[in-house]
């Protein structure tokens, strides 16, 4: 049963009147991926001078290597339009990517030597510097192979006139930032205690290639020489193996409220740390990171779900979020789909917009230490043995079956769908509920276990993985944009050039200096 925050009176958004309010929800979506060569290798050529400066570019970017491209839709109200617009811009590159191709997988290509891995260099402005020292300062820490990792992120906020009523419905005196801020942190804390349903259903990354580990051992099994799996994991990427940092366990960042976060981050880019003052910031002139703390930057942080605030004035993430509040929320939990050739699907955004507005609209009180590490500890188990017959999961403390407690979730989901399907009209959030609510029955037809199914029947991670890429990276060639869309996007490119001669052409001052006042 779905337990309604605030007051009884959420339920007038399952009205038909307000629940057209819902109709302006804006989503955005990142996506990353690799370019590789014709034979499957990590590209090491420049980012293509053809798709814009990656400095300042709008939807053209790169994220940590040199190699990982990273695409990004503008916001939108309808919920269509982001993965049009990500197809076109994956047409788009595709056309001028010469022999280039775009890998499938979260996972990446075979791996030489870690050192091989290039960084992403953005110019030679203090801002393009800052860019390129903060991904060195990550290759350091973390290894530049986990640079090559690739996922899609999930941009999602509610209009101001949904805020607005909901303030009033639930006669709240104080300021409306405030009650928005209050529950956009509910909203996270529901998903950390929910969001391991995401790679449950789509984790996509059971298996990766040997050389990813650059050496080190695990307890995945092996396949075949060049590729390990877990026999029941769902998302790799996400675990310890993946975007984890086992420095930041340390942190104890909270989500229980604005104040707590943004103290907490800047605690941690404040934070000296062994390790890291042991590495070096800056010798004879060369910068090795941006700091010797536990975080160079707020984006450091590698949560499943961060609050974000655009700042008009270009403060730090926290400055922001502490100065204006909350304005939209990122999901990083999306694994690249490999059978798909924009990597995400349109019933894994229908399915977050359902999961979404049910953590808004849960009861969310603070999270504790402990069921923090209850969290974790969902998580951790079902990225790696997901799929594996009689998993438990853990809530309060007890162990309850994964099947009973995702049964849970999807009957919590059911009226909130219905909500969401009164204000589009037709059944796209009932119906995409329906369809994958048999796979919690029935985990073999969970999108690792077909992506692992496909591994094995190819021969190995590398096989499948080149073979989607070719596929895709086709089929994308082949159609390009429309006219008007083609010319906005060459249009974006030159633009974007123009915008990086004008920073380099402006004076610097020194490069200390910018980055001292970013923390001042």
């Amino acid at each position: 049963m779905l337990k309604l925050t605030c007051c009884n009176d959420i339920r007038q958004f399952a009205s038909p009147a307000r629940a057209q309010l819902l109709r302006s929800i804006t989503r955005g979506i990142e996506r990353e991926c690799l370019r590789v060569t014709p034979q499957g290798r990590l590209a090491t050529t420049p980012h293509p001078r053809a798709l814009g400066s990656k400095l300042t570019h709008p939807y053209i970017t790169t994220d940590y290597a040199e190699a990982l491209l990273e695409f990004i839709t503008p916001a939108s109200p309808d919920w269509a339009w982001p993965l049009a617009f990500l197809m076109d811009v994956h047409r788009f590159c595709a056309q001028k990517l010469d022999d280039e191709l775009l890998w499938a997988g979260s996972m990446p290509c075979t791996l030489g030597a870690g050192h091989d891995i290039a960084i992403a260099d953005y110019g030679s402005s203090n801002q393009a510097r800052f860019k390129g020292v903060y991904r060195e300062g990550l290759g350091l820490r973390y290894g530049r192979p986990m640079q090559t990792i690739a996922g899609a992120h999930y941009n999602w906020s509610l209009p101001d006139l949904f805020w607005q009523e909901w303030h009033t419905c639930c006669q709240c005196s104080g300021p409306l930032q405030d009650f928005i801020n209050t529950h956009y942190f509910g909203l996270i804390r529901n998903f950390l205690r929910l969001g391991w349903i995401i790679p449950y259903l789509f984790g996509a990354s059971p298996a990766l290639c040997r050389s990813f580990l650059q050496g080190r051992s695990s307890d995945l099994a092996v396949l075949t020489p060049d590729t390990l799996y877990g026999p029941y994991a769902t998302s790799l990427r996400m675990s310890d193996l993946g975007y984890k940092n086992h420095a930041q366990a340390s942190l104890g960042i909270s989500f229980n409220s604005l104040t707590e976060y943004t103290r907490g981050l800047e605690t941690a880019i404040r934070t000296p740390d062994p390790y890291y003052a042991e590495l070096g910031v800056c010798a004879d002139g060369h910068w090795r990171q941006l700091n010797d703390c536990l975080l160079q930057t707020e984006s450091e942080y590698y949560a499943a779900m961060r609050p974000k605030r655009i700042s008009p004035h270009g403060e730090r993430p926290a400055k922001a979020l502490h100065r204006f509040g909350v304005q939209y929320v990122e999901m990083r939990l999306f694994d690249l789909n490999p059978f798909i050739d924009i990597g995400i699907s349109q019933a894994q955004c229908l399915f977050a917009d359902v999961l979404l507005l049910t953590c808004l609209l849960q009861d969310s009180p603070p999270i504790t230490s402990r069921e923090q590490s209850e969290n974790d500890e969902n998580k951790r188990r079902v990225v790696t043995r997901g799929r594996q017959p009689g998993l438990h999961l853990l809530l309060c403390n007890r162990e309850r079956p994964l099947q009973t407690l995702a049964h849970e979730l999807f009957d919590d989901m059911a009226p909130v769908a219905a909500m969401l399907d009164m204000a589009y009209g037709g059944t796209n959030h009932a119906a995409t509920l329906q369809g994958l609510r048999s796979q919690i029955d029935h985990p073999d037809t969970t999108l690792s276990a077909q992506v692992l199914d496909a591994v094995c029947s190819q021969g190995g991670f590398f096989k499948f993985a080149f073979g989607m890429s070719k596929t895709h990276t086709q089929s994308l060639k082949a159609t390009q944009p429309d006219a008007h869309t083609q010319s906005k996007l060459q249009d974006s490119v030159q633009a974007s050039w123009r915008a990086q001669q004008t920073l380099d052409a402006t004076p610097q001052g020194s490069f200390a200096e910018f980055v001292a006042e970013y923390y001042a």
